[in-house]
């Protein structure tokens, strides 16, 4: 079965239809930049032409940056902040000529994918997506169940940011760091998050992701860390296989 999955960053929003029975994408990735603002209309917007480039009738599933609950945006963190309140899954609808939408939280989709057909099979006890972008996504699994919605990259560093803010791949990139002094802060992040959470495994995916084996040395966390096999293509396909899940 194919269904198409979208995935909405804070620089682009990414699509390819997926064969969820093995978690291949079928087609090509396509990839149209985040409007800014991201105001719901602007990315209403972009999400039809996706849907138009893959001339796509069937359901959606979609991974949202922030908490989703019943398809509704609860928080604004990298998108515009009209979004908090907005029922997503019917306004995609709607501006999408009525096919059905599924939407989750992004980190959470994306271990979705890990956890069923990636990194993460076989993984017991307390499993934890991070992904690394324009902000900082953390998926939660305990025994392979999802406890959705936990937004780890909005605790707040000691100078009272969000620690997305200082560490994510996005700080990297605008304050034009080196890979290890960028290393040494997603390190902060990691210790802290093993101090509140205690996880048992950590799954990092994201697009940094695949330069995990330049920065890997710089990483002091004592917690077993494994890398998404999916990448940066998680949120695709953990988004549809999502849309199944609560199709049925």
């Amino acid at each position: 079965m194919t269904i198409l999955g979208i995935d909405i960053g804070g620089s682009g929003i990414k699509g390819a239809i997926v064969d969820v029975e093995n978690g291949q994408l079928i087609t090509d990735r396509h990839r149209i930049p985040t409007p800014q603002p991201a105001t719901p209309k602007a990315v209403a917007k972009t999400v039809k032409e996706l849907v138009e480039h893959f001339k796509w009738k069937g359901t959606v599933g979609c991974s949202f940056p922030s908490v989703v609950k019943e398809g509704k945006c609860f928080t604004a963190g990298n998108i515009a902040q009209e979004w908090i309140g907005t029922q997503i899954d019917d306004l995609f609808s709607k501006t999408c000529g009525g096919i059905k939408f599924v939407v989750g939280n992004d980190a959470d989709l994306a271990g979705v994918a890990e956890m069923r057909m990636g990194a993460g099979i076989g993984l017991n006890g307390k499993v934890m997506m991070v992904t690394i972008g324009t902000g900082l996504g953390s998926g939660l699994f305990f025994n392979g169940e999802l406890i959705p919605n936990i937004e780890l990259g909005h605790l707040f560093h000691t100078d009272g940011r969000p620690i997305e803010k200082y560490a994510a791949d996005s700080a990297r990139e605008r304050e034009g760091l080196e890979l290890e002094e960028w290393a040494k802060r997603f390190d902060f992040f990691l210790n802290h998050l093993n101090r509140v959470t205690a996880p048992d495994h950590i799954i990092i995916g994201g697009g940094i992701s695949k330069k995990f084996d330049k920065f890997e040395k710089y990483l002091t966390a004592d917690i077993p860390i494994t890398v998404a096999k999916f990448r940066n293509q998680a949120g695709i396909i953990g988004a549809a296989m999502y849309a199944l899940d609560m199709s049925n």
